[in-house]
């Protein structure tokens, strides 16, 4: 079946394999959404399972993402008017300001794309004041920050109480982040990294 050719394929990490699957169920006249949710998807969530049991660690992980990314580009052009792609909600990412790093939060969003979830990034070097413009904007339920530098630290927790106005649930992630330096400046949630962010804003959101 074309679908679990794909799933298949995203599991071994075999980006061209990915890409040509897709194609040929787009040529197939396969659904967007269910090349995105019963193919795509469904191998990601393979991919964080098998991370979380240790079965797999993150060169492995960054190489599926790599390939989900490569399917998902082919697809997204198609999406419009799909409504069969249900979004879990809307999660808003950055790199807090005086941060340049992108590594780790592009990561974070593509795993959250690939589970379902819609994704505004607003870039690195973005102030409190920009993340607070930006849910005002685009109403997510979930913000996260991440943070590469032990400096940006302290704009990290700026930025987290600049949004406790908005009621959104924030968590934040980064090299020099700990659990208590999350629970210290007020964040709702810490992720150690891109599979823990998924499983995370799943538990924010009350999803299983």
């Amino acid at each position: 079946m074309m679908l679990d050719d794909i799933k298949d394929a995203l599991i071994e990490g075999n980006k061209e394999k990915v890409k040509t699957c897709v194609r040929q169920a787009l040529d197939a006249g396969l659904a967007p959404s269910a090349i995105i949710n019963d193919g795509l998807i469904s191998g990601m969530q393979v991919i964080g399972a098998r991370f979380r049991n240790e079965e797999i660690f993150m060169p492995e992980v960054l190489v599926a993402a790599s390939a989900m990314q490569a399917g998902m580009d082919l697809v997204k052009p198609l999406l419009i008017g799909d409504v069969e792609v249900a979004s879990r909600g809307t999660v808003l990412m950055g790199t807090v300001k005086g941060d340049l790093h992108d590594i780790g939060k592009n990561l974070v969003i593509i795993m959250l794309q690939g589970s379902g979830f819609n994704v505004i990034d607003l870039g690195v070097d973005a102030s409190a004041e920009k993340f607070v413009e930006a849910v005002k904007q685009h109403r997510p339920q979930v913000v996260g920050l991440s943070a590469l530098l032990t400096t940006t630290m302290a704009q990290m927790k700026r930025t987290v109480e600049a949004l406790k106005q908005s009621g959104v649930k924030v968590m934040i992630g980064g090299a020099p982040i700990t659990r208590k330096f999350a629970a210290d400046i007020g964040a709702d949630g810490y992720a150690l990294d891109a599979v823990t962010a998924v499983d995370l804003t799943r538990e924010l959101l009350g999803l299983s």
